[in-house]
C-alpha cells in the first residue's frame, strides 16, 4: 500500500522522501524520483506532511519514537482500533504534532484510480490544509474530530464486507459439484445482492427513528420459520451451515424475546447487549 501511495504523488509531481523498516522496499519509488531516507527521522525532517502506512499502530510508536515531529503534520494510515488511533493523536500532539487518522478503503490497484478514498478524522485544520495532496492517491471523507472515528468508520465498513463474503461463500458452496457453472450463478447473484443492500437505508432509517414494525414486509416470526429450509438445503448438499447458523440464532432470540413483527433491525440491539 505504501508503495501505490507513493507512485501516486510521485506520477502528480509531488517530492517524496521514503523509509521502509527493510531497505531494499524503497528501490521502486526511487527509481521513480523519490529520495531514500535512511532513518524515519530523516525522513520526518524533509517535509511537514509525514504519512505514516505501517504493519500496525505499535510499528508506527517504533519507526517515529526517536524522530523529532515538532511542526509536523501526521497522518496515520495505518489500520488499527479507534482506541489506538485515539492515543495515537494524544501521543503526536506530545510531540508537537498535528494529527490525522486515517482508514483506507482499497487495496493497492485501486490506489490512484476512481472508487478508492479514505476516511479522515482528527485534527480539522490539518485535513482541509493537506487535502490536496491527501486526495491525489484516493478520494477523501472527513468523518469528524475525535481521532478514532475514521478507524470506526473502517472497521464497521470491512465488517459489512466480511458479512457479504460470507454470504457469498455460503451460496458458491451450495452450488459447487452440482451442473450450475459458477460463472451463470455470479450473474444472478451480484444483481440480487445489490438490491438487498439497500435495506442498508431502511435500517439506518428504523435505528434513528426506533420504529422497527411499522411497513415490515418479512418479519422475523416468517424469516426464522424458513429458515429451517436453509439449513435443511445445506445438509442436503453436504455443506456446514456454521457461517449462517450465529445469524439465524440470533433471529430465534429476539423472536422468543416477543420481537416476532419486527424486521432483522433489532438484532442490532441484541448484539449491543451481549
Amino acid at each position: 500500500m505504501g508503495t501505490a501511495l507513493g507512485r501516486a504523488w510521485l506520477a502528480a509531481g509531488h517530492p517524496l522522501t521514503v523509509w521502509n523498516r527493510t531497505p531494499g522496499r524503497t528501490a521502486a519509488l526511487t527509481a521513480e524520483g523519490a529520495v531514500a531516507a535512511g532513518s524515519a527521522a530523516e525522513a520526518v525532517a524533509a517535509n511537514r506532511l509525514v504519512v505514516a502506512c505501517l504493519l500496525d499502530d505499535a510499528s508506527v510508536g517504533t519507526a517515529l519514537d526517536g524522530a523529532d515531529l515538532a511542526g509536523h503534520d501526521l497522518v496515520n494510515l495505518t489500520t488499527g482500533t479507534p482506541a489506538e488511533a485515539r492515543e495515537r493523536g494524544v501521543w503526536a500532539e506530545k510531540r508537537g504534532a498535528r494529527f490525522l487518522d486515517g482508514g483506507i478503503m482499497a487495496v493497492p490497484p485501486m490506489i490512484g484510480a476512481p472508487g478508492a478514498f479514505v476516511l479522515y478524522s482528527g485534527h480539522q485544520e490539518l485535513f482541509e490544509e493537506q487535502r490536496g495532496a491527501l486526495a491525489v492517491p484516493a478520494g477523501t471523507e472527513y468523518v469528524g474530530a475525535d481521532p478514532g472515528l475514521a478507524a470506526l468508520y473502517d472497521v464497521a465498513l470491512l465488517s459489512g464486507m466480511y458479512g457479504m463474503l460470507a454470504g457469498i461463500t455460503h451460496a458458491f458452496a451450495l452450488l459447487r459439484g452440482t451442473e450450475v457453472a459458477p460463472g451463470d450463478f455470479a450473474a444472478l447473484l451480484v444483481p440480487w445482492l445489490n438490491a438487498m443492500a439497500g435495506t442498508a437505508q431502511e435500517t439506518a432509517g428504523r435505528l434513528t427513528s426506533g420504529d422497527y414494525t411499522t411497513g415490515v414486509v418479512s418479519n422475523l416470526a416468517m424469516q426464522v420459520a424458513g429458515s429451517g429450509t436453509l439449513l435443511r438445503t445445506a445438509a442436503e448438499q453436504g455443506v456446514s451451515a456454521e457461517l449462517l447458523t450465529p445469524f439465524l440464532h440470533l433471529m430465534r432470540d429476539r423472536v422468543a424475546a416477543g420481537h416476532a413483527e419486527e424486521d432483522t433491525t433489532g438484532l442490532v440491539d441484541v448484539l449491543r447487549t451481549r
